[in-house]
């Protein structure tokens, strides 16, 4: 009886703990800090900014308007910028990423986002600013271990990724991937943007009721993404 009394206590004490470290991380504003890096405006539910932004390079003439304001836009989805998957294509600006800043006070990014060169203050309110932070500081992962940069493919373990799409995915996005209306089938995004569809699994779409992976850690995340990328690709 001792023994399993001890048993329990132990337990309770590791669980107690546990919520301890999710409460020093502050999970939730972490997770809406990784929507807001995603599109502010519309996690924010506010109107998009017009123009283009104020550090938007003149030599990327593809992307024009709110999409400038996005912090992917100039950061990427592999939060690596200029060194990262946006290193080419569409989406290059030649600004670095934000991997310096991971586990920085989420005090000093503030001020950072608030500077003349991101000009989110007043713009982003306060405690939008302070999630979005906590994210940079808090919720920066590699996502190497997880795709292959040269063929985009990923490299989790599609088997247990299914089991997981099938029972919290699946309801939403269907079995085959094309659940969701007006956008692409989840076998074509996930094959043609990894870095996009492990962020969104990781910290859900913008504005929308998508469940957040980010709590289970980045190998969750890839083997769903392992497994979106056998889903029907049209």
């Amino acid at each position: 009886m001792r023994l399993a009394f001890a048993a329990i206590t132990i337990s309770l004490s590791c669980l107690l703990g546990s919520f301890a470290a999710a409460a020093e991380t502050d999970a939730g504003n972490t997770v809406r800090g990784g929507r807001l890096y995603d599109k502010w405006f519309k996690e924010a539910k506010v109107t998009p900014p017009e123009g283009n932004h104020i550090a938007w390079p003149e030599s990327n003439t593809k992307k024009s308007g709110a999409d400038t304001f996005r912090c992917k836009s100039c950061h990427g989805w592999d939060l690596l910028g200029k060194d990262g998957a946006y290193s080419k294509g569409s989406w290059v600006t030649g600004i670095v990423g934000v991997k310096a800043a991971a586990g920085r006070d989420p005090a000093a990014i503030v001020d950072i986002l608030k500077d003349a060169t991101h000009g989110f203050g007043g713009a982003i309110a306060d405690a939008d600013l302070v999630a979005l932070a906590t994210f940079v500081s808090l919720g920066q992962y590699d996502m190497d271990p997880f795709i292959d940069r040269e063929t985009k493919k990923a490299l989790g373990d599609a088997v247990v990724g299914a089991g997981i799409y099938e029972t919290v995915c699946a309801g939403c996005h269907a079995a085959d991937g094309k659940g969701v209306k007006d956008a692409e089938p989840m076998g074509v995004i996930s094959n043609d943007n990894p870095w996009e569809t492990m962020h969104k699994i990781s910290f859900g779409q913008p504005a929308e009721a998508m469940p957040a992976m980010w709590a289970f850690g980045p190998g969750v995340a890839g083997d769903i993404l392992a497994y979106l990328q056998t889903l029907p690709a049209e």
